[in-house]
């Protein structure tokens, strides 16, 4: 074996090293009853879920990420899903029936509470944070496969972390619970399906990575289980994946092509902002209908314009579009008065420009009213004897010049404890080199 070869398996063998996770893994006696523990929903449990999910509700009906944000990382939903996983992975079909059992107890009142607080509620307006959970696609899947798998690992090792409440986060089993439920009390049919299914897909992919895990850490069988048990089991749980699965894909590539759709078409449409003498006043692109609404003011736009206009969608891989192209306001319309609207539009522009640098004057204005704070700040700790500091700008005129000079002033004052004369030059060096003014006077009182 050559000493490059050699080299080589070595550094693999390092690399390896990092990634065991053998020497951190809990006991299995351990494991397994932290697991059994978490699928139990009763006293505690139940409490900290029916709060969770009304703060999640709160949070989706006031359109609030961080209230939602908060609802998760106190949900305790993980703990039946990585029980039914374990129970999978070690054919335990006791702990199976009862994970399961709870979990549709949890997701039941769940689903009761959120219900009971959208039919009370007085908005029931839907935001973007709930229609973003009626949409799921294959990137749910990957998130809660590797949000699971996180889990799972985190339960098992001794060293957990803040991993538990990040996967809480990330795979977000709270909101779609809660949008399901805004569903049932809005008595629609959309919210309540694709938020129900979303939710589905964090479940059982979780569930799964749980399983995958439990069998790669060796946990043990504590049961006695037949060949025929176990292949039945394995089919149920391939069956399962694949109908969770082919969904998901669907509503995935149909994302990635809303997705290029809408690039294509604000190229589009930053291409006719303005078009022969007529300005794009608004547009509005709807990736789901590929329809692409366009609205001009200016001169009247005629039929040929128009088709004009649609044979310029063909160039950008948008020409089985729904184009409609509307006439807002017709400069026409004013008669005499063109010139003067586009005169008045020209002065405007200049009034925004120096309002902009009178603005811009005012900050720096306002940036040198506390030079005098930021000198003392920093003066202070060398020369306890400084009580206070200002600085101000003022002009200079003198008869030999007819330009005033700009002249910079700084004020110290002394506490009874008096300054020596080398201490004030060098103050005032100090002060020359940190303002860098060129006419600069500082005075000591």
């Amino acid at each position: 074996m050559s000493n490059e070869e050699t080299r080589y398996k070595s550094l693999i063998r390092n690399v390896l090293h990092y990634f065991n996770i053998e020497r951190e893994i809990e006991s299995h006696d351990s494991i397994h009853e932290e697991i059994q523990k978490g699928i139990v929903f009763k006293g505690t449990n139940l409490w900290i879920l029916f709060f969770a999910i009304i703060i999640a509700s709160v949070g989706l009906n006031m359109n609030s990420t961080a209230v939602i944000i908060g609802a998760m990382l106190i949900s305790p939903l993980m703990g039946p899903i990585n029980g039914i996983g374990y129970a999978m992975a070690t054919y335990n079909f006791g702990l199976f029936r009862k994970a399961v059992k709870n979990f549709t107890f949890a997701v039941g009142i769940s689903l009761v509470a959120s219900t009971a607080y959208f039919a009370l509620s007085p908005i029931s307006t839907a935001h973007s944070e709930l229609l973003s959970r009626t949409s799921p696609t294959i990137y749910d899947v990957v998130i809660a496969l590797f949000g699971g798998l996180a889990g799972i690992v985190a339960i098992s090792s001794k060293q957990k972390g803040n991993v538990i409440p990040g996967v809480a986060i990330a795979t977000a089993l709270m909101p779609p619970l809660c949008t399901a439920g805004y569903g049932i009390a809005t008595a629609n049919a959309y919210f309540f399906l694709g938020a129900l299914f979303l939710f589905t897909i964090n479940a059982v992919f979780m569930a799964l990575s749980s399983m995958v895990i439990s069998q790669v850490l060796n946990f043990p069988i504590r049961t006695i289980v037949d060949s025929r048990q176990r292949k039945r089991v394995n089919s149920m749980i391939s069956a399962l994946i694949i109908i969770v699965l082919l969904p998901s894909i669907y509503f995935g590539y149909g994302l990635v092509q809303n997705e290029k759709f809408g690039a294509k078409a604000d190229k589009f449409v930053e291409s006719v902002n303005t078009y022969e003498g007529n300005y794009l006043l608004k547009s509005k692109v709807d990736t789901k209908q590929r329809k692409i609404n366009l609205i001009y003011g200016g001169k009247d736009l005629s039929d040929y314009q128009k088709e004009n206009i649609r044979k310029l969608a063909i160039g950008y891989g948008i020409d089985g579009t729904r184009l409609n192209i509307e006439q807002g306001l017709k400069f026409s319309e004013f008669g005499d008065k063109e010139t003067e609207l586009f005169t008045l539009r020209k002065e405007i522009s200049i009034l925004q420009s120096l309002l902009g640098e009178k603005e811009a004057d005012l900050a720096e204005q306002n940036q040198k009213n506390y030079i005098g704070e930021s000198l003392l700040n920093e003066i202070r700790s060398l020369y306890p004897q400084i009580e206070s500091c200002a600085y101000s700008e003022t002009l200079v005129f003198k008869q030999s010049s007819s330009e005033p000079q700009t002249l910079g002033i700084v004020v110290f004052k002394l506490n009874k404890q008096l300054l020596t004369q080398p201490e004030r030059e060098k103050i005032e060096k100090w002060i020359r080199a940190r303002i860098k003014h060129e006419n600069l006077k500082v005075i000591f009182e």
